[in-house]
């Protein structure tokens, strides 16, 4: 094996999975903080609003780093979670 850590599809799956829950979570969240802070929902890009500029640009950047905070952080902690569980030793004998 290389030094690169392996994952099994498993554990690939379970990561992108906690990834987009994070992501999810994470917009829902940030849209009730924008719209209890604004009194209005954020602005989206498709949106024909009165939204100006500035709103849209502070929107989508707190989004975007935000979403990937927590994706970066779902997906690191998954993997060190599924690392633990394959390190385990095996108990079953028959094996």
């Amino acid at each position: 094996m290389d030094d690169k850590q392996t994952q099994s599809l498993v554990a690939k799956l379970i990561g992108t999975g906690a990834a987009l829950a994070a992501a999810f979570v994470v917009q829902q969240v940030l849209a009730q903080a924008w719209k209890a802070k604004t009194g209005h929902k954020p602005p989206k890009a498709d949106d024909q609003g009165d939204a100006g500029l500035s709103e849209v640009v502070a929107a989508a950047a707190l989004t975007g780093a935000l979403v990937a905070m927590a994706r970066v952080l779902a997906t690191r902690g998954t993997a060190r979670f599924t690392a633990r569980v394959d390190a385990k030793p095996d108990l079953n004998p028959l094996d």
